[in-house]
């Protein structure tokens, strides 16, 4: 069975609010085996909320609103489902008797505004509310289900685990849904897809979506069947030829990001790391910092922005500066090979370019990166050409550094 959900309120349209309750309803949702297969938010205009129920209704049996339900002018999700279904507002002296005990219990006295909330579509069920004064509505129509639930976070919660749940397994057929999850590096998204697309389009279930940022491309696959061996089974039939496809350039099938599996191979190894940057300002160490437990692995870094900063902090030649410029093999794999020397870390990874939006004083182009890393076996430093402005070309450069630190550990 499909659900859509419908987020209410103007406030969600700007920059500043956030709609999580989807989020938390989708998890419930799929957990009963439940796709959620729209979502949309929706400012307070009744007619564009009849227009966006009739929308989603037509495509999936169930709807649930989250918003809209408080006592004062704009909240209108009340008067649009009953314009939707036809049916009037019908006024509840019990609702409005329990509202006006909630004011007194917080010594207040209830507005007259308030009242409003105390309107029910007829023929809906009332969904107490016990930490708000907005009620919930379940309404059953056409043989759809309609669910009003308050827009604040731990009000729709509660309601909806204590008296929403057990309505939904009621009517949902015994469904699971189970899912993979992996994380590629090395690669672009066409040529992922190129590879691997011969074998998911051959299913409808298991779903496969692949979504992609910079220099980090993720595959999420989606089975939904009666049983959770049944769900297990075909997502390992699909599952099982692209890791193959893939190989190494998985870095992950657990979904943490790339700094985190670094990190735990260091770890588990035994191993340290240093850094040296010069064109990512540091991004690189905040990316392997960010992981909790990095004070296990990582040792320090060095932000060289300036030749002079490479000279004073890590002692690199000015002759080999002055010859080779600081965007180049040579510089990155001293600085690779300085890092390690002064921290005394088992690896040293080390980037250097240029990052735009001007080439300054290097001969290199725009998107010319130069990745050193150093370790006992001995250095090297390779280069690389990334598109895009500033902010895509420095994240490219430290998920690169990363992978290439990840597979040198595995070869170790």
């Amino acid at each position: 069975m499909d659900a859509s959900i419908i987020a209410v309120g103007s406030e969600m349209l700007g920059s500043e609010r956030l709609d999580t309750n989807s989020l938390y309803l989708t998890d419930h949702l799929n957990a009963l085996g439940v796709e959620v297969i729209c979502k949309l938010i929706v400012g307070d205009h009744r007619g564009r909320l009849v227009e966006a129920m009739r929308y989603t209704l037509d495509r999936a049996p169930i709807l649930i609103m989250s918003g809209g339900l408080g006592p004062t002018e704009d909240d209108l999700t009340r008067d649009a489902v009953a314009e939707l279904v036809g049916r009037p507002l019908v006024f509840c002296e019990e609702v409005c008797a329990a509202i006006e005990e909630r004011f007194r219990r917080m010594r207040r006295t209830m507005a007259e505004v308030n009242r409003r909330q105390a309107y029910v579509v007829d023929g809906a069920a009332v969904l107490a509310n016990a930490r708000g004064t907005a009620p919930g509505q379940w309404l059953e129509w056409n043989g759809s289900h309609i669910v009003l639930l308050p827009g604040p976070p731990h009000e729709l919660k509660d309601m909806f685990e204590a008296q929403c749940l057990a309505r939904l397994r009621h009517i949902v057929p015994p469904l699971v849904i189970r899912r993979r999850f992996y994380r590629v590096a090395g690669m672009g998204e066409s040529d992922l897809d190129q590879l691997i697309a011969p074998v998911y389009k051959k299913y409808t279930n298991p779903v496969t979506t692949i979504l992609a940022a910079a220099g980090d491309i993720q595959i999420h696959l989606r089975a939904r069947c009666q049983m959770p061996e049944e769900a297990e089974a075909l997502l390992s039939e699909v599952a099982r030829p692209i890791t193959e496809l893939l190989g190494d350039r998985i870095y992950t099938d657990t979904g943490e990001p790339l700094e985190a599996t670094v990190g735990a191979m260091l770890a588990r190894r035994g191993l340290t790391v240093a850094v040296a940057e010069s064109c990512t300002g540091g991004m690189l160490a905040e990316r392997i910092t960010s992981v909790a437990g990095a004070s296990e692995y990582f040792l320090g870094g060095f932000l060289v922005y300036t030749y002079a900063a490479k000279i004073a902090l890590l002692g690199i030649d000015p002759a080999l500066l002055e010859s080779q410029r600081a965007a180049s093999e040579p510089v990155a794999r001293a600085m690779a090979e300085a890092a390690r020397r002064k921290t005394g870390a088992s690896l040293a990874v080390s980037v250097t370019g240029v990052a735009g939006p001007s080439q300054g004083e290097e001969t290199e182009p725009v998107g010319a990166i130069f990745i050193g890393l150093a370790d006992e076996s001995g250095s090297a430093a390779r280069r690389f050409h990334f598109a895009g402005d500033r902010d895509r070309i420095r994240t490219l450069a430290t998920q690169t550094a990363l992978d290439l630190l990840r597979r040198r550990l595995m070869a170790t």
